[in-house]
């Protein structure tokens, strides 16, 4: 089953790298088509809808066609809607392709983590981390090419074509291995992460933490390139750079966070690394000189990388619930968080600034450090 890891690892390592591919020319593609900070707040938020609208029915669609041949499609379909971005003749085309990017975006996000969930069976031990870990590897990778590209300024169209194409190939020539199942057992998961169930205090403060982690998460990824740019006064090479750091430390912090894990205990370790987010995000927003932002992008790379794989294991084991039910109440109120996240920094942004925009964030950060102090956890 080591061809079918490989597999599935190509479509997180692909996901991941064009998410970082667009977002490391945002600031690019926002003064290609004259946006201010609410015109790309906008732009963000038609892809969040189509991955809204997508994921409820996706069960559905892999019940049909298997997961197999869903993943492709979409993947492949992502690809595509990558490569087109710049073949936009306006702003209202740009936001229809975001939003059909926004649909096989969550399709394919529902139907790789169906395959990794089958991989994960057959190896018989938890794996799951480490697929997510290849995601950032592939946000680290396509950061760091973004940075090679706009340093050989290559213009954005022939940017995102390279890397889409590269993708798509990457993904067809490992397709084959992927499993084509009995999704019997999946399916009826996948569904029963549809139903909407009211939490307990519990779990409620467990999703808002994961609300605030996710949130915190997109804002760093999708609009740390503008800070550095438009704040920082960096140059467009060097403005990346933010994006860059921020995903080698969530690289790091999702390989290394089982170690953390046992090591302090679930709740000591978010409050340390809820900490070094604070710190770091405090750091982002001072604007004293480029090296301290940088340096403060990977800090909160490191505190926000293991927040959310908590969150989601002390869902999994409340007492007196259904793991599934537990996850998928925590999955709902988390997955807004980075939902809403980046177009809102846009909307506060184009109102205050960016740094008043990350101020928010920051009080996010700080209300999750002192929730995470009032929310019971095991180790």
């Amino acid at each position: 089953m080591r061809a079918s890891r490989w597999a599935v690892n190509s479509i997180f390592f692909t996901n991941g790298v064009l998410y970082a591919t667009y977002v490391s020319r945002i600031p690019d593609i926002q003064q290609h088509f004259d946006l201010d900070y609410r015109g790309v707040g906008f732009v963000l938020l038609t892809g969040a809808v189509g991955s809204l609208i997508a994921m409820p029915f996706t069960g559905g669609l892999i019940g049909r066609w298997g997961s197999k041949s869903v993943t492709l499609t979409a993947s492949f379909s992502f690809c595509l809607a990558v490569a087109l971005f710049m073949l936009a003749p306006s702003v209202g085309i740009l936001a229809l392709i975001f939003f059909l990017k926004g649909i096989v975006a969550g399709i394919t996000d529902v139907a790789m983590n169906a395959q990794a969930v089958l991989v994960e069976r057959t190896y018989k031990k938890p794996i799951m981390a480490a697929f997510h870990g290849v995601f950032s590897l592939g946000m680290f990778a396509g950061a760091a090419v973004g940075t090679l590209f706009i340093a050989l300024k290559t213009g954005i169209l022939w940017h995102m074509v390279v890397m889409a194409s590269t993708g798509f190939l990457l993904v067809i020539i490992l397709s084959r291995h992927l499993i084509r199942e009995d999704l019997a057992i999946a399916l009826e998961t996948i569904k029963k992460s549809k139903f909407f169930n009211i939490p307990d205090a519990t779990l409620i403060g467990i999703g808002i933490i994961s609300f605030c982690g996710m949130l915190a998460e997109g804002a760093m990824a999708d609009w740390s390139t503008n800070f550095m740019r438009e704040v920082m006064s960096a140059s467009p090479s060097l403005a990346p750079v933010g994006l860059t750091a921020f995903s080698l430390a969530m690289l790091i912090g999702r390989f290394f966070g089982d170690r953390a894990r046992m090591f302090f205990g679930d709740q000591k370790l978010i409050n340390y690394s809820s900490l070094l987010a604070i710190a770091g995000l405090a750091a982002i927003i001072s604007g004293i000189w480029t090296a301290l932002t940088i340096s403060g992008f990977f800090l909160i790379g490191i505190g926000l990388s293991v927040i959310v794989p908590i969150a989601y294991s002390q869902a999994g084991n409340s007492p007196g619930i259904d793991p599934g039910t537990g996850i998928s109440m925590v999955t709902t109120i988390g997955y807004s968080g980075f939902i809403v996240g980046p177009p809102a920094i846009g909307y506060l942004a184009d109102w205050k600034g960016l740094q008043m925009a990350y101020g928010f964030v920051l009080i996010l950060l700080i209300i999750m450090f002192f929730l995470n102090r009032r929310v019971p956890t095991k180790v």
